[in-house]
């Protein structure tokens, strides 16, 4: 829920309870007073009665009634019940018609009734009524019953009308202060949804120049925005400067691979033009008696051999290593590649066929491939070529013993090629880790020939085929890596759809 709707619910919950509190309270003063003053007009009648009846020697309700016109007030009406009299001509009643006021009709429930004040309603007459008994001089012994009432329609029309004001008047004051309280704070929290729009637009297009404008007074919110642009600006600036160091160190990374690669290759030409040389001459001193070497020069020739071999075997190494710089150079560069309709069945045959003759311990197996039969991907092929032998060469070297297995699986039109050894596996935790530059899942490995960026430049490679890669691995047991490519078309000779499907995708 936004806040502006809890802020406003909140208000309103408020307003409420002080909406019936301030309800409840008048309803009960107007109600206490209403009651009050009918209280004083029976009071003022019954004081008349009791005035008349202390200067009366005997108890005579009728000479003790009071006439309703003799009173300041007409609606107050009176009722003497005399029990002497009680089956006879015993009530006395100035009520109108046959209006009797009900009373107990024994002396003993008079005195069990007791004095007070009651409310009764007579034929859809509302009275207020105060009744006592009436006892005889200087005794317990009751004689009568005396009640007197007032018809209160009027004050309680009064008190109903003043229910429904209060009830109506609460909720359109309510749906009033929720509508101007939703407006004020919509209107409050207005520069918060400018912050908003404002880190959206940052987050949508990378711009940290961006700054959130505030108009209004110096309140939090105020200083909330200039925090927040106090901190774009730091950002900016330190963005900016990792932005110029990253690209400062990308072009040292081209550029220095570009200026390796010319002495590297001039330093593995003359090493096997050095090793080419030696060679002849220890051969000659092998075959022919009249060359003689000495065992200090046949000695000295071994280990220059030796020392030649090392520097070849790291000058190749260092080449690998410049080449996936370039290549990954080349990524970061925003590097387009060009793609064509690619057969996949040949090119990973191809790859099978090249791939028997690299160096290894583990047996080489190559499984069902009949899937990728007919069937074609939109891509690079020689960067498809480098994507596979990054995964076979990956198996070879952490291979020692067992087989890495290439094979072929289809499933939602996507093309699955799956390169699986019996190596010596990685953690889970370690699977996340494994496609960033110069990772090593376990030091313990050791050096194992590689750059540490083959699978960096893997996964590169297949996200520009808008492919994926699943990785399968147990400590121990070995890794299963599948990259995933979107099947871009089925080659079908015979009905030319191939040429078909191949001039759409260069479209």
């Amino acid at each position: 829920m936004p806040i502006r709707y809890k802020l406003t619910l909140w208000y309103s919950c408020i307003l409420t309870a002080v909406l019936i509190i301030i309800g409840i309270a008048v309803y009960a003063f107007l109600s206490y007073s209403t009651v009050k003053d009918i209280k004083g007009r029976i009071n003022g009648a019954t004081a008349l009665i009791a005035q008349q009846f202390s200067q009366s020697s005997v108890f005579d309700p009728d000479s003790l009634i009071i006439n309703p016109d003799s009173l300041q007030n007409t609606d107050i009406y009176t009722q003497i019940i005399d029990y002497r009299r009680i089956n006879t001509t015993g009530v006395s009643s100035t009520l109108p018609g046959n209006l009797r006021f009900p009373f107990p009709n024994t002396a003993e429930k008079a005195v069990n009734a007791g004095s007070g004040y009651v409310k009764v309603n007579l034929q859809g007459y509302p009275f207020y009524i105060y009744q006592a008994p009436v006892y005889v001089e200087g005794t317990k012994q009751v004689i009568g019953y005396l009640q007197v009432g007032v018809i209160t329609s009027k004050e309680d029309k009064l008190l109903n009308n003043l229910k429904t004001i209060l009830i109506f008047s609460s909720l359109i004051g309510l749906v009033i202060a929720f509508t101007i309280g939703l407006l004020m704070a919509r209107q409050s929290l207005r520069p918060i949804e400018v912050v908003i729009d404002a880190a959206k637009q940052i987050e949508k297009g990378s711009d940290l120049s961006v700054r959130i404008s505030h108009e209004g007074p110096n309140d939090e919110l105020g200083r909330l925005t200039d925090t927040l642009n106090g901190m774009l600006g730091r950002l900016e600036t330190a963005y900016n400067e990792l932005d110029e160091a990253y690209e400062a160190q990308r072009r040292f990374v081209s550029d220095a691979s570009h200026e390796l690669r010319t002495p590297l290759t001039t330093i593995r030409g003359n090493i096997e033009l050095l090793q080419r040389m030696w060679l002849p001459a220890l051969q000659a001193s092998n075959d022919d008696p009249a060359v003689h070497f000495s065992p200090e020069d046949i000695e000295r020739a071994a280990l220059s051999r030796e020392a030649m071999g090392d520097i070849s075997d790291e000058a190749k190494r260092m080449s690998r290593l410049v080449n996936d710089l370039l290549a990954l150079a080349r990524a970061d560069a925003g590097y387009v590649m060009e793609k064509e309709p690619v057969e996949l069945l040949p090119l990973v045959e191809e790859v099978a066929r090249r791939a028997s003759h690299l160096p290894r311990k583990a047996e080489w197996r190559v499984g069902d491939l009949s899937v990728l039969e007919n069937v074609g991907v939109n891509g690079h092929p020689d960067f498809l070529r480098q994507l596979l032998f990054i995964f076979i060469e990956n198996g070879f070297k952490y291979t020692t013993a067992g087989y890495v297995e290439l094979q072929a699986v289809s499933r939602d039109r996507q093309a699955g090629i799956i390169i699986r050894d019996t190596g010596i596996g990685m953690k889970s935790e370690q699977v996340p880790n494994i496609f960033e530059r110069f990772y090593r899942a376990d030091e313990s490995r050791g050096r194992t020939g590689g750059t540490g960026l083959g699978l960096s430049i893997a996964k590169w490679i297949i996200d520009e085929h808008k492919g994926s890669v699943e990785v399968r691995t147990q400590e121990g047991m070995g890794t299963t890596f599948t990259i995933w490519l979107p099947i871009a078309f089925s080659l079908h000779y015979d009905s030319g759809i191939m040429e078909e499907q191949s001039r759409n995708l260069e479209k």
